[in-house]
């Protein structure tokens, strides 16, 4: 295919889908990630689309949002790695809140495993993945329907969250950075999910990496209120995700990264070798120093993902 071919497909791509992450580009076009970035940016110079780390949007991307039928088909691997693996913080009998997405959406379909589970949720998506759980109680909240995401918005769903107390919330967003957290492109959105976090004791956020380093309009949940991220591992050439997952567990954020194997040693972030002017440190007795090391066990982890556990004590 001529660079004028994968150019042209590669902003069609864009156009009908919003945002696309490279990985998705280069397996439509087939060629490699190295080739797709460069075309990226020659079509970013003629302001055509907008680079993102990992992906491509439409020029003007800080605030729009694409619908669900375009995020349901982006990042599908990772956000079911995610998913996989998010589902494993829960426990039988346990109270939580999830938010909406397509994301929360996958790790609802997983929760629909766990018996005597409570799930409190504004998201249709997630409440249909539930409905015919055994043993899953399921209760909505009030609000107006906000249809490009199938969520509940506005102040009957933030009113119907007042006196809530779970465990955990379960959010995703638009973007999340070291600097503001997670953020969304919806005003409605971000009020809901503020809601929802003021309800748990602790927050896990799920965020594939094309999301690591986006910032959008509104600010959905702090750094400093982050219990936990769940990522997937970025590509080796993506230094500013990386930079931004350490950055975050700078901050004292739990990161766990699935669908990789574990670095000998334990040094690093999964998948990449630690630069010697920064380098993310080993646990070490006496000290309060970043580890890596397997986490979530499970019956049937021989059938998921393996997981590296980064934490700060």
């Amino acid at each position: 295919m001529f660079a004028a071919e994968r150019r042209q497909l590669i902003l069609e791509m864009v156009r009908a889908n919003g945002a696309v992450s490279l990985r998705e580009l280069a397996r439509v076009v087939q060629t490699s990630e190295v080739t797709v970035r460069r075309d990226v940016r020659a079509l970013e110079a003629e302001g055509l689309l907008d680079r993102r780390h990992g992906g491509a949007v439409l020029p003007g991307g800080f605030t729009r949002e694409s619908g669900f039928p375009q995020k349901s088909h982006l990042a599908t691997a990772e956000k079911t790695a995610i998913a996989d693996v998010a589902a494993g913080l829960v426990e039988e009998g346990e109270a939580v809140v999830v938010g909406a997405g397509t994301t929360t959406q996958e790790l609802a379909r997983r929760l629909a495993r766990v018996p005597g589970l409570t799930v409190v949720t504004n998201s249709l998506l997630v409440a249909q993945a539930l409905a015919h759980a055994n043993r899953v109680e399921v209760v909505m909240t009030g609000g107006t329907l906000r249809g490009s995401n199938y969520a509940l918005v506005g102040s009957g769903a933030e009113q119907s969250l007042q006196g809530l107390r779970v465990s955990r919330a379960f959010l995703s967003g638009s973007g999340l950075t070291a600097e503001r957290g997670l953020s969304t492109s919806n005003m409605l959105s971000a009020s809901v999910d503020r809601a929802l976090v003021q309800a748990a004791a602790e927050v896990v956020v799920l965020a594939d990496h094309t999301k690591l380093g986006t910032d959008t309009m509104f600010q959905t949940v702090p750094t400093d209120v982050i219990t936990r991220l769940v990522t997937d591992e970025p590509p080796a050439h993506d230094d500013r995700a990386q930079t931004e997952l350490q950055a975050l567990a700078d901050q004292g954020v739990q990161i766990t990264v699935a669908g990789t194997a574990v670095p000998s040693g334990g040094e690093g972030l999964p998948g990449r070798r630690p630069r010697r002017e920064s380098p993310l440190p080993v646990q070490r007795r006496g000290g309060p120093q970043l580890r890596s090391a397997v986490s979530l066990p499970d019956p049937g982890a021989a059938d998921r993902p393996r997981v590296a556990d980064m934490r700060r004590r």
